[in-house]
């Protein structure tokens, strides 16, 4: 049993803390943090009374001082980072100087830099292993189990693995003619960058949306997808031997590309700063500020997610093709834990993460994407605590 700070109180951070008070096996004692505590004392009021312990606690996750005193006051096993993506430097550097583990679910990006990838974070690695401690990075679905799923692949069924292809459908219909399904600020950030894929070495690069393909989805049907840059591609290039190339995709209506495309056309997904009325503001930050917060679109979401990897590659001398995926439900996530299956895929493997690192069946000193852990642990943690996978040993291609 063990003790978990988790900082952020949004969608995802909901569903994790639900998961830790239902392992409360694991998890004897949470605090919640936040900037605003009003939002971490109103779950710890839903969810107490259980044997997991509950506290809540103000913090600034900007603030390395703020993060520092608050570590040393709550005493964790371990950090689970569920804040902004802009935050995790600092809460990394705070879990340094207290010599407490780390986890997130999304890599870094610079608040002024519409770019994420691993270098910030990777830079840490010599500095976790003179601490002793364990930062695991991307512990969400994707990142995180898409992973997960790729060290499982290489592991039982594979020698040398040359194709990866991940998919992410969600299919849930919301009602709202726009509206995003995790924090608006960086899924827009994400979907309008430049597109790319990991070939022979190297990126090749796309314009948005250019490459888009039609998959039959199991439990699903035919959806539209778009290739994306997406993190995960990088560890993995590095991290799973024999790899030749390496895609991301993921679905879109066409109502929310309309909505999109008019978006950026009027400049409302800028991150560049303009005066409006004696004052600085970043465009794509009021914007989120005036669409459906994610985390009230539980109740009316309905459909299914299918997320998953096909794996192209050879075993034992003879090609050979793996798909491993989870189909989840949107109304099923809301009836468990009042929320839609976006935040429950990535605050289900949160939990799982944080409990594999605080127990110690994932900790050694450094920083590490989750594919350089055994993925057996995981996988069935995956179908314990509500996200259960399939495979299919022929799956339809995506060419």
């Amino acid at each position: 049993m063990g003790k978990a700070l988790i900082i952020g109180c949004g969608g995802v951070a909901s569903v994790a803390i639900h998961k830790c008070v239902q392992n409360s096996d694991a998890f004897e004692e949470i605090c919640i943090a936040s900037r605003t505590v009003s939002k971490c004392d109103a779950l710890k009021e839903k969810l107490q009374g259980g044997k997991c312990k509950i506290t809540t606690a103000q913090v600034d996750a900007n603030s390395v001082e703020q993060l520092v005193a608050l570590i040393k006051r709550v005493q964790p096993d371990v950090v689970l980072n569920l804040a902004l993506p802009y935050q995790d430097l600092t809460i990394m550097d705070a879990c340094l100087e207290c010599k407490v583990s780390y986890v997130d679910t999304a890599n870094y990006e610079p608040e002024d830099t519409a770019k994420f990838e691993y270098k910030w974070q990777w830079a840490y690695r010599e500095k976790f292993e003179k601490a002793g401690i364990t930062a695991l990075l991307g512990s969400g679905f994707d990142p995180g189990v898409t992973g997960v799923f790729s060290a499982y692949a290489l592991k039982h069924h594979f020698d040398e693995i040359n194709y990866i292809d991940i998919l992410d459908c969600n299919a849930g219909d919301h009602g709202y003619p726009f509206a995003t399904n995790f924090n608006p600020e960086i899924n827009i950030r994400e979907v309008s960058a430049k597109g790319s894929y990991w070939e022979d070495g190297k990126w090749v690069e796309t314009e948005p949306m250019e490459i888009k393909r039609v998959y039959n989805f199991p439990e699903v049907g035919p959806k539209d997808m778009y290739l994306l840059h997406h993190e995960e591609l990088e560890s993995l290039g590095i991290n799973i031997p024999g790899i030749k190339r390496i895609r991301f995709f993921m679905t879109f209506g066409e109502s929310y590309l309309r909505h999109l495309k008019c978006l950026e056309n009027v400049g409302m997904t800028s991150i560049e700063p303009i005066e409006f009325e004696g004052k600085k503001i970043i465009p794509l930050q009021f914007l989120k500020a005036v669409l459906p917060d994610p985390a009230s679109l539980g109740p009316r979401t309905v459909g299914k997610t299918n997320i998953g990897c096909i794996f192209r590659g050879k075993k034992d001398g003879k090609d050979k093709t793996y798909y491993l995926y989870n189909v989840c439900d949107h109304q099923e996530c809301y009836k468990e834990v009042g929320s839609q299956a976006v935040s429950y895929t990535t605050g289900v493997p949160a939990m799982i993460g944080a409990m594999l690192v605080m127990n110690g069946t994932w900790k050694k000193p450094g920083v590490y994407n989750i594919e350089e852990f055994d993925p057996d642990p995981f996988m069935e943690a995956l179908n314990k605590w509500g996200l259960p996978w399939q495979e299919s040993f022929n799956p339809e291609l995506v060419d």
